[in-house]
């Protein structure tokens, strides 16, 4: 693939940039090549239970800085749809405490108790308890509309795949027999028109980067993007191959993007 009219890139973290708590080989110097050549980044990812702030010292404690502007978390686009549709409502959340400082950042009203909740908005709770699921539970009981900030059932994580968050919605709806009313996260066109807005840059000329088939390609496909699948987090080559929506390339991981810039760069 030539990348001369490729002007955004947006890349996925789990599975693209990093595996766990270990930076993928050669993902620092990927992204430092992009940098290098002017290309727009955005990181578009599906985590809802860490805020921006949390994901910037991830990625600088990997040696990989970004700004603020350039981290899109199924959290932060949340807290933007909460704000635009719905923005006196009370919220409740089922996840880890990076969901809650999110969603304060952009001022969004958390409940002081289950029952006076508007809004519950589910994401991965990797130390869930029964107190916290009961509450959950309670606050649909109680009127609350279910928000997922994505859907996916498992991520790469250190120990191998692990359970995300469609294993917490599947919860709360077979518990309360109430259906949920947005999802947030890729392949949502929610998530795809925040990124383009913050990239400012014309779907035909970005390109997505992960590796996930169901919600980075689908993404990018839906969107008129094109489409990159690394073979460094959840999905192989077998699973590619018999994929509905192929995409464009396929690499080992998004370290021969520093080849292909490079190429690009001897060319010109």
């Amino acid at each position: 693939m030539r990348l001369d009219d490729i002007d955004g890139f947006i890349i996925d973290l789990d599975g693209t940039v990093y595996r766990g708590g270990q930076a993928i080989e050669g993902a620092m110097e990927a992204i430092a090549s992009l940098r290098k050549h002017g290309k727009r980044i955005i990181f578009l990812s599906n985590r809802g239970n860490i805020s921006r702030v949390m994901c910037q010292e991830k990625l600088l404690s990997m040696g990989i800085s970004a700004t603020a502007d350039e981290i899109l978390l199924s959290s932060t686009v949340t807290a933007g749809y909460l704000k635009t549709n719905d923005p006196q409502a009370k919220v409740w959340t089922l996840g880890d405490s990076g969901l809650r400082e999110e969603l304060l950042s952009w001022d969004i009203t958390l409940a002081n108790t289950p029952e006076e909740a508007d809004k519950l908005v589910i994401t991965l709770h990797e130390s869930l308890t029964y107190k916290e699921l009961n509450q959950a539970f309670r606050a649909v009981n109680s009127g609350a509309e279910i928000i997922a900030t994505n859907a996916d059932k498992s991520f790469p994580g250190e120990e191998g795949e692990s359970i995300d968050v469609a294993g917490m919605i599947g919860a709360i709806v077979a518990l309360t027999g109430k259906e949920v009313k947005a999802v947030i996260g890729k392949p949502s066109p929610i998530m795809a028109d925040a990124a383009l807005r913050c990239l400012g840059v014309p779907p035909e000329n970005c390109i997505v980067i992960g590796d996930s088939l169901l919600s980075d390609i689908a993404i990018g496909k839906r969107a008129g993007m094109r489409t990159a699948l690394v073979l460094s987090g959840s999905t192989s080559i077998q699973d590619a191959e018999s994929a509905k929506e192929q995409p464009d390339v396929i690499w080992e991981s998004i370290a021969e993007l520093v080849s292909l810039l490079e190429l690009k760069e001897e060319l010109v």
